[in-house]
């Protein structure tokens, strides 16, 4: 389990450095000028450009191992930011964070179809995508409070300039630590975590409405990431967005923090988190009689039970030789929502709330949820529901 332990830490390095770009990054497009429609369009490219790195991720991963993608996608990152820290006018930021984002599609399937493979048993599994999801939200809960302290204090171009060289030692260091198992442990112990498919010759293929959560889930984030930093451009509102971006991942934490969670079927997690997250954005464009910071830190909550549920769930409905496409489903998943999010924020924030849009989708994807993840494991064979 040593590699677990390296790539945690480089999987802390990497997110810490890219969540404290989340508050710097509409006011540096606002500096160069950039209107709300450009920087929805920016943001919303980021993410559609993740879907070509995405779709060679999944096939990439399954036949060359996970470390390759790993290193090469920090890399690209780092030299990305070195950039983007020259850029002058928004469609040269534009660009490279056009580039980023097909660079940076490597990143969470590589990573995640290593942890798969690296586990012994279904409960180890659902430990590993725990302490990942554990890691990511401990790098979010202070990095956009640092970003935009790094901001404050030297600058955008010093403040990108750190950050990439940052993922450049980064990358340098998991080609020396980071390794693939020669044999995934995972197919090893096939018995006690394959589904029954696997038996069939591996050909199980997800349907592709379980996928609706995941779409759902990174819209609603995408509208989130585009609304909060639209509060204020000035330097005490972008500390005020960072620390508000760091209590949606302090929610995280907590949850993700409540170990005893993993004996609960991940099915039943990834719905009631699912719920919860629904509520909370209502609560937000219902502007609930409560203070802003205590529905983020729900949401912040949700998120944390939804990560690794999730992934727990399609690893149970996935043999383990298609970890890496399955993985670079979720990440496609994840692309799309994402892309939709600050799209749509972007042109109807004028008409309703965006967070009413999260609302309904969320709710949507919960609805669809229990026909495609939840009876069709009900419905496999009496192996499956032995795990």
């Amino acid at each position: 389990m040593k590699t677990a332990v390296w790539l945690y830490l480089f999987l802390f390095v990497a997110f810490f450095d890219l969540h404290a770009q989340y508050p710097i990054l509409t006011p540096f497009a606002v500096s160069l000028g950039a209107a709300p429609s450009f920087i929805g369009l920016m943001m919303g490219l980021y993410s559609l450009t993740h879907l070509p790195g995405n779709l060679i991720a999944g096939y990439g991963i399954d036949r060359f191992g996970s470390r390759l993608f790993i290193s090469l996608s920090l890399l690209g990152a780092g030299v990305i930011l070195l950039l983007q820290a020259q850029v002058t006018n928004p469609w040269q930021l534009l660009a490279l964070r056009s580039v980023s984002g097909f660079v940076l599609a490597f990143l969470s399937p590589a990573c995640s179809a290593l942890l798969a493979r690296m586990a012994t048993s279904a409960l180890q599994q659902g430990r590993l995508m725990s302490g990942s999801g554990l890691v990511h939200t401990l790098a979010s809960v202070v990095s956009p409070a640092a970003g935009a302290f790094l901001v404050a204090r030297i600058g955008f171009a010093s403040a990108f300039y750190l950050l990439g060289w940052v993922l450049i030692a980064t990358a340098v260091c998991s080609i020396l630590f980071v390794r693939d198992p020669k044999t995934a442990p995972a197919e090893a112990a096939a018995p006690a975590i394959e589904p029954p498919s696997a038996a069939a010759g591996g050909t199980a293929r997800i349907p592709w409405l379980l996928y609706a959560l995941p779409v759902a889930v990174s819209c609603s984030q995408g509208i989130l990431s585009f609304e909060l930093p639209l509060l204020s451009a000035t330097t005490e509102g972008m500390m005020r967005t960072g620390i508000l971006f760091s209590v949606v991942s302090l929610g995280g934490l907590v949850t993700l923090s409540m170990l005893f969670l993993n004996r609960v079927s991940a099915f039943s997690r990834t719905l009631l988190g699912a719920l919860l997250l629904a509520a909370a954005y209502y609560g937000i464009a219902a502007e609930a009689p409560l203070p802003l910071v205590y529905l983020l830190f729900v949401v912040g909550m949700a998120k944390g039970v939804i990560f690794p549920a999730l992934s727990t769930l399609l690893i149970e409905l996935s043999p383990s030789n298609r970890y890496g496409r399955t993985f670079s489903m979720l990440s496609i998943s994840f692309s799309v929502g994402a892309f939709l999010g600050p799209m749509i924020a972007g042109h109807v924030r004028h008409l309703v709330s965006p967070y009413f849009i999260s609302f309904l989708v969320l709710m949507t994807a919960a609805a669809i949820l229990p026909f495609y993840g939840g009876f069709r494991r009900r419905s496999a064979s009496p192996t499956a529901q032995l795990r």
